[in-house]
């Protein structure tokens, strides 16, 4: 079964148990300001999660495409990847630890075909302080399934991770206990830092055993389901919500619970073909295989430089794919270092010609089972990342002309920055290349580029202050008001200056708001005026700001409410009017959250009309 077979097998096993399949997010968020990219499955239903009604009932499933920048740097081992395309589903206020386990282990075993005397679980072990119990529940529900499935299954009580690497495994032992370190789910970590009022609880982990001989013990220590090495691999995390901690730190049972599980597509591929490397399942290993026949290299002799390449091309196609485009600026940004990494260890393999042209199809037929809901640009996406690698190589071919200059000096570190900071030269590619042309490099070249890095970020923190924080902190009363405000932005532009805009993205801080829209012109002077002067009397006219939940056909035919994409929009779903409910001002179609009158806004203020890219303008504006 290849990785697409898995998708949907899920998708319909977990339908026909009830579960509503609802549309996964976008990769590219749009008026969140706490994080670049959808990284989770569970990050687009934290409100559900936290209390508020789902418009598709209690059971929910989906296939969620995330991606996590930081594990960039761990690219290369047989497992990490930056983009991974999450399963999920989840049960608000339904079933509990009983039907998911034993769902999940059926879907492993039945479904999907593993074996099951290579799946091991953990628990959590419990918290004397705050008076949590160990999971026992869990861990007897998981004796039930292995029992059926012909396992007696020993449990063993690790405690911490460190205790395993110096333990390992005793025969017959396959269900762990671990602290909360492991075995704990909530938004801040551990059990300490679980936000007041917050859902939590313990979770249940499932590992795949790719077997003893895998693991390097003098390298990562004794075999346990936590520890680090190839034996093991986490193929899901059955998250159990039954905590709240209230306002003095202690924790109470939740009356109504929640189920949280989130699958790795790509791991559960791996563990299905029962190889520990992630790169030789369906969505990757075409890659490789084309890479091989490009380079003339083995992909066993050039593994790390074929597993960047493969992954990297992989999250600039998914990001592509929905519209993204290189550039100098946040999201835009990370899609243009995915680009060039892949270009800079294209060049290691000795590829030194264009050959996006080549990759970029075998990834658009991986994934051509993927909805146009989710990949909604997939047309330009040939033309966007080719031009993209094109410019790189003359980036490339520029910087070497610089770099050459120094051949009789030598450079310094504050020179090495200074070309990949004005030439868009890489450290790596200028060092390596230093080497190979004899350009002699002062003997504290790192430190001295350390240091300019270092100059340059403080001399941004002003600038980024506030914006993608790693909480949800920023998502205050003031962040709130600017939301609404965009609402506000949209109506102006489509009644004065043209009804066809629509928004491109936008960004919210407790600061300002930024809206990207399209528009093949320039805004004038006059008309930035005219949208500030009508956002300002939409303000002063104090208009109430109200939603309410409909199914689909009534939102969009009756209602009129606007939206993109309906295709991807369940049938129920939520409406924001602001303004007299028969004849708005704006009606659109918005998970929230919103003011209650748009009176509480203050004074709307443009204070830059730029351009995005290619089509899009961009508007800053601040409340005063």
């Amino acid at each position: 079964m290849n990785a697409n077979e898995i998708r949907t097998r899920f998708l319909e096993f977990q339908k026909s148990n009830g579960h509503a399949e609802i549309a996964p997010a976008p990769l590219v968020l749009e008026n969140d300001p706490t994080t670049l990219f959808t990284g989770s499955g569970m990050q687009p239903l934290l409100p559900y999660l936290l209390g508020q009604p789902h418009p598709e009932g209690k059971r929910l499933t989906d296939s969620q495409p995330s991606m996590r920048l930081q594990d960039i740097e761990d690219v290369g081992d047989p497992r990490h990847t930056t983009v991974f395309e999450m399963l999920g589903n989840w049960s608000l206020g339904d079933y509990f630890k009983k039907e998911q386990i034993e769902n999940f282990f059926k879907f492993l075993t039945e479904i999907v075909g593993l074996d099951p005397h290579k799946i091991y679980v953990t628990c959590f072990i419990g918290n004397e302080k705050y008076g949590i119990p160990r999971d026992d529940e869990a861990a007897e529900i998981w004796q039930g399934v292995f029992k059926k499935a012909g396992i007696d299954a020993k449990i063993a009580e690790i405690g911490s991770a460190e205790n395993g690497d110096k333990r390992g495994i005793k025969e017959g032992e396959r269900i762990f206990f671990y602290d909360d370190h492991e075995n704990w789910w909530s938004r801040g970590g551990g059990i300490e830092s679980t936000p007041i009022g917050d859902p939590c609880g313990p979770d249940s982990e499932v590992f795949y055993d790719f077997g003893e001989d895998k693991q390097d013990v003098e390298k990562y220590g004794q075999s346990h389901p936590a520890s680090d090495g190839a034996r093991f691999m986490e193929i899901g995390n059955q998250v159990f919500m039954q905590f709240r901690r209230k306002e003095d730190g202690s924790f109470e049972e939740l009356e109504h619970k929640n189920v949280d599980f989130g699958g790795g597509l790509e791991r559960i591929a791996a563990a299905s073909i029962d190889s520990f490397d992630v790169f030789k399942i369906s969505l990757l290993k075409p890659i490789i295989d084309k890479l091989e026949a490009i380079s003339g290299k083995s992909y066993d002799n050039n593994t790390d430089e074929m597993r960047i390449i493969a992954d990297h091309l992989r999250g600039a196609y998914l990001l592509s794919a929905q519209g993204l485009v290189p550039s100098n600026k946040q999201q835009g940004y990370a899609l243009r270092r995915l680009i060039r990494r892949a270009v800079l260890k294209a060049l290691d393999l000795g590829i030194s010609d264009n050959f996006l042209s080549e990759i970029i199809p075998i990834i658009a037929e991986n994934y051509k089972e993927l909805p146009d809901s989710i990949l909604t640009n997939r047309a330009d996406v040939l033309s966007v990342l080719t031009k993209e690698e094109q410019n790189f190589r003359h980036t490339i071919a520029k910087g070497l002309k610089v770099l050459h200059k120094f051949k009789d000096n030598g450079l310094t570190g504050k020179e090495l920055f200074m070309l990949q900071d004005t030439y868009g030269f890489p450290l790596e590619l200028s060092v390596e290349e230093a080497f190979k042309e004899n350009i002699k490099l002062s003997d504290n070249w790192r430190e001295e580029f350390d240091a300019s890095l270092a100059e340059q970020r403080e001399r941004s923190k002003t600038a980024s202050k506030g914006m993608f924080k790693g909480g949800l902190e920023d998502q205050g009363e003031q962040t709130v008001k600017y939301h609404t405000a965009t609402h506000l932005t949209l109506a102006a532009l489509q009644q004065l200056i043209d009804k066809n805009i629509e928004q491109r993205g936008a960004n919210l801080t407790s600061e300002r708001m930024r809206f990207d829209f399209n528009i093949d012109h320039k805004l004038t002077d006059e008309e930035k005026q005219k949208i500030e002067d009508q956002v300002n009397e939409w303000i002063q006219a104090d208009l109430p700001v109200v939603h309410g939940e409909y199914k689909k056909s009534y939102a969009k035919d009756t209602l009129k409410a606007h939206g993109q994409f309906w295709e991807k929009y369940p049938d129920n779903l939520t409406v924001y009017t602001i303004g007299d409910f028969d004849n708005p001002v704006s009606r659109e179609i918005c998970g929230g959250p919103h003011v209650e009158h748009t009176g509480v806004l203050g004074h709307y203020k443009i204070v830059k009309e730029e351009s995005s890219s290619a089509g899009v303008r961009r508007i800053k504006a601040i409340l005063e």
